[in-house]
């Protein structure tokens, strides 16, 4: 039985009928620059060399206003495994991951969700890759439901068909699906759908929620979710990475930057995208535009940290124990206005 379920705390259904779920995502960037998680293969092995970390990422998340923790196990299925090496480690990986997911969500009110992704070996129209990424979704959901999850994600999969794949291993463990496409330079799936074609296909096969996750920032990200909400009647999801893309480079893959001369390959993804970094403003401004869409499940994606999706709840009109910490600029010492601040300094302030 679901952990929600069996608390008596709301479902993911239910609570998207009532308005909108923030799910926060993000962990491999925000590891990773805390040093927990290794660029590049990007395999979660913090779960199990420094479970400590990762549970304080998920409470950071929890109180800065996300209803949901997800397990974080994306890219711990058994290719990417297999890649370094660590294949054996696969099953522990996993159910570690939602014990320690679930862990800070009985902190809150929060669900705990599995999580599948792209294979990266999927190709489409060969039988004997839809078998093995098949197999891989099945075990990692099989183990999300021996946990006890209240639903599974699976995102970041720019094939139809293969999100396919994992919304049919979801359903038949009898879970909510979420389904989450990742739209490329080009705003179509690798099979040529557009992304509103490609969700009400995954709505007719009986997803719950489906959408787009990571690639594209807000700003190029928003255009394409109010075709996706006028082509489907189910929930929809938007999850951007929380960097700047623009119509010239609309994915973080993209970008580039002429500023700096020192980046490996002159490429800033994955590791030097920190001057393209969205600002907690421009963070809430999309969800207050996704949410005039008609978006109801929404996150932050690569790139994320703990105050986006505090900005993102308080668009929301929540004040999620965070919200305590918020900024308070009246009582800054020079720019403060507050009659405490002395008048030489708020004088000063304009030599700042």
């Amino acid at each position: 039985m679901a952990d929600a379920e069996a608390s008596g705390v709301l479902g993911l259904l239910d609570r998207l009928s009532a308005g909108p779920v923030i799910c926060a995502e993000g962990y491999l960037f925000e590891l990773e620059r805390s040093g927990y998680v290794a660029a590049g293969p990007y395999v979660p092995e913090a779960v199990l060399d420094h479970p400590d970390a990762v549970i304080q990422l998920h409470r950071d998340f929890l109180r800065a206003g996300s209803d949901v923790m997800l397990a974080f196990t994306y890219y711990a299925h058994r290719e990417k495994l297999r890649l370094i090496g660590k294949e054996g480690a696969l099953e522990e990986l996993n159910r570690t991951a939602i014990r320690l997911a679930r862990e800070v969500a009985r902190e809150g009110e929060a669900l705990v969700a599995g999580n599948v992704c792209n294979s990266n070996i999927f190709v489409d129209g060969e039988a004997e890759s839809a078998r093995r990424v098949r197999a891989m979704f099945d075990e990692q959901v099989g183990w999300a439901v021996d946990e006890g999850v209240d639903f599974i994600v699976a995102e970041t999969i720019s094939y139809v068909s293969e999100a396919l794949l994992a919304l049919e291993a979801i359903k038949e463990a009898g879970l909510p699906a979420v389904i989450n496409l990742a739209i490329f330079r080009d705003p179509l799936t690798r099979e040529g759908l557009t992304p509103a074609q490609a969700c009400k296909r995954l709505e007719d096969a009986g997803a719950d929620v489906v959408g787009l996750n990571c690639a594209r920032g807000p700003a190029t990200m928003l255009p394409l979710l109010g075709e996706i909400r006028e082509a489907v009647s189910c929930h929809v999801a938007a999850l951007p990475v929380a960097y700047r893309t623009s119509e010239d480079e609309p994915t973080f893959l993209s970008l580039s930057d002429s500023e700096c001369a020192c980046i490996p390959e002159e490429r800033p993804f994955p590791t030097a995208l920190d001057p393209f970094t969205c600002n907690r403003y421009e963070i809430a401004e999309f969800t207050k535009d996704a949410r005039a869409l008609g978006v109801n499940y929404l996150g932050v994606c690569c790139g994320a940290a703990p105050h986006h999706i505090r900005s993102m709840a308080e668009a929301l009109g929540r004040q999620p124990p965070a919200s305590r910490y918020s900024p308070d600029m009246t009582r800054h010492a020079y720019l403060g206005t507050v009659d405490e601040i002395p008048a030489a300094n708020r004088s000063f302030a304009r030599y700042l």
